[in-house]
């Protein structure tokens, strides 16, 4: 359950946690068009810095525009939007949640471009989120029975909120089957991704994660593979099937909530030796070290909170 803060930032006012509230007959509640973002702020020593908020808030325009939605507020209210949200919440490490939604107004599949729009900006301090234990000694997965959203039944390069029924299905799936995360395949059987986590596979020094067939273009995934290239490792894109990651030396999760989190077993086979790799450890100190500001080479990729 999320912990309650101060405010919400809803349709341009700083509104109560408690009375922050839409109308039951809100278009998206009904039937799930809206787009939203997932996005991270860490404790830096110059205060909370949120993580490469400027390609968050394009992916969200990106989704806004796929799903034609237009947003009723510019990029330069969002913008500060965000930054006040975390100033006024007195939070130094934590989560923001912005979502584009349709609001009440005509009923039925028939969206016009008139209809109403609405946006709203929450946030909580929010821990790992496949668990401490899990970024520090791996996850156990399970492929899905489930399959990733084909490319032309859903639009899987924006973050539409329906769509992660999907993932809802695929992950519960999994959990009540004793693990801690779901993979999925695409329709063609290949390795997608998590049920909200893009993936990465290693083996004999070299790394790959599935190109942008099936999968969301992850920001993490772009950060991952700007420092495993700094680091000096090859990066290939390209699609895998499920037996190549069965084999890998290597395996991890990336994502906004996932940071980097590793995979130490597939259907019950051990991935590598069964704990987190050396590639997969160096990746993450790097991470981790660039979202707490400890390296100047990314400082722009940090806003600052003050």
């Amino acid at each position: 359950m999320v912990t309650p803060v101060t405010k919400i930032w809803m349709n341009g006012e700083m509104v109560d946690w408690q009375k922050a509230q839409v109308h039951v007959l809100t278009h998206t509640l009904h039937y799930g068009l809206g787009v939203f973002e997932g996005i991270r702020f860490y404790k830096t020593p110059e205060g909370p810095g949120i993580f490469r908020l400027k390609e968050h808030l394009r992916r969200l325009h990106d989704s806004c525009h796929i799903s034609r939605i237009k947003i009723p507020f510019d990029w330069d209210v969002l913008w500060d939007a965000h930054i006040e949200i975390v100033r006024v919440n007195k939070l130094e490490d934590g989560y923001i949640r912005p979502v584009v939604y349709l609001k009440d107004g005509p009923m039925g599949l028939l969206v016009t471009e008139d209809h109403p729009v609405g946006v709203f900006i929450a946030t909580w301090a929010w821990g790992a989120y496949l668990g401490e234990e899990g970024l520090k000694n791996g996850i156990r997965t399970k492929i899905s029975s489930f399959v990733r959203n084909h490319v032309n039944a859903m639009m899987t390069k924006a973050k539409i909120n329906g769509a992660y029924v999907n993932s809802i299905l695929a992950k519960r799936e999994a959990i009540q089957a004793g693990y801690d995360e779901t993979i999925m395949l695409d329709t063609d059987g290949f390795v997608s991704e998590g049920s909200g986590e893009n993936l990465f596979i290693v083996r004999d020094g070299r790394i790959k994660t599935t190109s942008l067939t099936s999968v969301l273009n992850g920001i993490t995934r772009n950060t991952v593979i700007t420092l495993a290239s700094e680091l000096g490792y090859e990066v290939v894109e390209d699609r895998f099937t499920r037996d190549e990651l069965y084999v890998a030396d290597e395996a991890f999760f990336t994502g906004t909530a996932a940071e980097i989190t590793p995979i130490r077993e597939v259907d019950d086979r051990a991935i590598g030796e069964g704990r987190p790799g050396p590639v997969t450890r160096a990746i993450q100190d790097a991470y981790f070290k660039v979202v707490h500001g400890g390296d100047s080479r990314y400082q722009d990729w940090i806003t600052v909170v003050k």
